[in-house]
């Protein structure tokens, strides 16, 4: 067993907090001083939250959550759909730095969906449209489909068994959409 280092409510409060100063921001609010460098290099990594998200580089979870070094451990791939890679990192931050919730998320405007949605591509893309088109099924909308491939990778993480250990210990899945247009995320 192991120790979050809070309650997966405080962080998920933590995060909102964070969104709503972002939605007035011009630059980004989180830490990376000098000091917490020099901090997190002597004493490790201790991040509240894990987010898988998309590649998207308009999606940058450290500034939409206003958050600083060591805040975060953000787990980035187009489409955020999730393999066994993805699942071991998670379990990696849960249990060895005792990060309490997981966000799944996704986003607006998304081009992995919108692939998956209107396009046929070959090679690796396929792999990840394939995923997606696995969890959208027949859906057209583009924001019910963001929300249906977060709630599939979701289903896949409390689905898995180390994993779901750790969540009878007080761990938390959520998911949520980053909105490109306006920088709200709404968690579902």
């Amino acid at each position: 067993m192991h120790a979050f280092i809070m309650t997966a409510d405080k962080a998920l409060k933590k995060l909102k907090e964070g969104n709503a100063k972002y939605l007035n921001a011009e630059t980004s609010r989180g830490n990376i001083s000098r000091m917490l460098r020099k901090y997190t290099y002597e004493n490790g990594q201790h991040p509240y939250a894990i987010i898988i998200t998309c590649s998207d580089s308009r999606v940058i979870p450290e500034s939409i959550f206003s958050a600083g070094l060591g805040d975060l451990f953000v787990i980035r791939v187009a489409g955020n759909v999730i393999d066994d890679h993805q699942l071991g990192s998670i379990e990696y931050a849960a249990d060895h730095l005792g990060s309490p919730l997981i966000v799944v998320l996704g986003h607006t405007f998304c081009g992995a969906v919108d692939a998956a949605i209107n396009h046929d591509p070959q090679g690796y893309i396929k792999y990840i449209t394939d995923e997606i088109k696995l969890a959208i099924g027949d859906e057209t909308d583009d924001f019910k489909a963001c929300c249906l491939n977060v709630q599939r990778s979701i289903d896949m993480i409390e689905h898995s068994l180390e994993i779901h250990q750790i969540e009878e210990e007080g761990l938390r899945v959520v998911g949520a959409v980053y909105h490109i247009e306006d920088g709200r995320v709404e968690f579902i």
